[in-house]
């Protein structure tokens, strides 16, 4: 019977060391646990001037060096896209930015075809989403186009990536009020206030935070305040990226990742986790593992 009491204690004991860890976990930083996590890169680019210098067994390579197990890729021209999708499915999650030939990100609405480009791009590849694109300001000739990109969207339940501030955003809402919206950088320059305030008001917002890691590190020690209020109450909205929109942000690619785990790593590990790949595995219904670093 003693032995017997002996072991239910050692049973007990071992069960209260678990839930005090796993409390631990819930609610401590993860810490250098970030270093860990396979992540999922919510803005990538694979424009023209890349292909020569990084091909795509380089990007693949930078990605699996640097834990990146997946990411969204668009590009200037679609053509780097499908060329890296086509390279490696089971890393690429493909979306189709509008630009091409002379329309880039200043003149992208005023294509008098592109509505018809944009549809038979989706048509022949599986995009899963519209975007990244730009509206800096809106031109009310443009909205014939922006209602057109909309309905494409909505219509196959596919995302758009917006680089934009708050108005534009709230535009495409008018037009289509079911849609799935990736605001790109986090709203770029908008305040972590106005992204609360829009997370608030649309359930189907979500944000890449590409460009915004130092405004979420705030002065380096620790996470900005503001940011954190955010981030923890849309736990379930957000990505991280890098933006690799110029060469120059592949030759620093280990460290944009680098950056991001910095600021996750000041969160427990449910959120980090949340931040790192499990948001983007819900969105695109993919298993986004350690498991994929060196396959294709």
């Amino acid at each position: 019977m003693r032995a017997v009491g002996i072991m239910c204690g050692v049973t007990l004991l071992a069960a209260v060391h678990a839930g005090i860890a796993a409390a631990d976990e819930a609610t401590d930083p993860i810490g250098k646990g970030a270093e860990t996590l396979p992540i999922f890169d919510a803005h990538i680019h694979y424009k023209a001037l890349a292909w020569g210098p990084y091909p795509p067994a380089t990007v693949l390579d930078l990605m699996d060096k640097n834990g990146v197990a997946m990411g969204l890729v668009s590009s200037t021209p679609d053509q780097g896209t499908i060329t890296l999708w086509k390279f490696a499915p089971k890393r690429i999650v493909p979306e189709l930015r509008p630009y091409h030939g002379v329309y880039g990100s200043s003149n992208w609405t005023k294509s008098p075809e592109m509505a018809d480009y944009l549809e038979n791009r989706l048509d022949a590849y599986p995009h899963e989403g519209i975007g990244e694109f730009h509206v800096r300001s809106f031109d009310p000739e443009d909205e014939p186009l922006l209602r057109q990109v909309a309905a494409m969207a909505k219509k196959r339940n596919i995302y758009i990536h917006i680089h934009s501030g708050k108005d534009p955003v709230d535009l495409l809402y008018s037009f289509e009020p079911g849609l799935k919206i990736i605001w790109a950088h986090a709203g770029m320059s908008e305040p972590p206030d106005v992204i609360e305030a829009m997370m608030a008001r649309y359930d189907t917002l979500y944000a890449d935070t590409s460009y915004r890691e130092w405004d979420i590190l705030g002065n380096g020690t620790g996470i900005d305040p503001d940011w954190r209020r955010v981030l923890e109450r849309f736990s379930d909205r957000f990505m991280v990226g890098t933006d690799t929109w110029v060469n120059s942000q592949w030759e620093s690619y280990a460290e944009l990742i680098a950056a991001n785990r910095q600021w996750l790593s000041h969160f427990p590990r449910p959120l980090a986790e949340k931040f790192a790949y499990k948001n983007a595995e819900r969105l695109f219904g993919r298993e986004v593992s350690k498991a994929l670093i060196g396959t294709r």
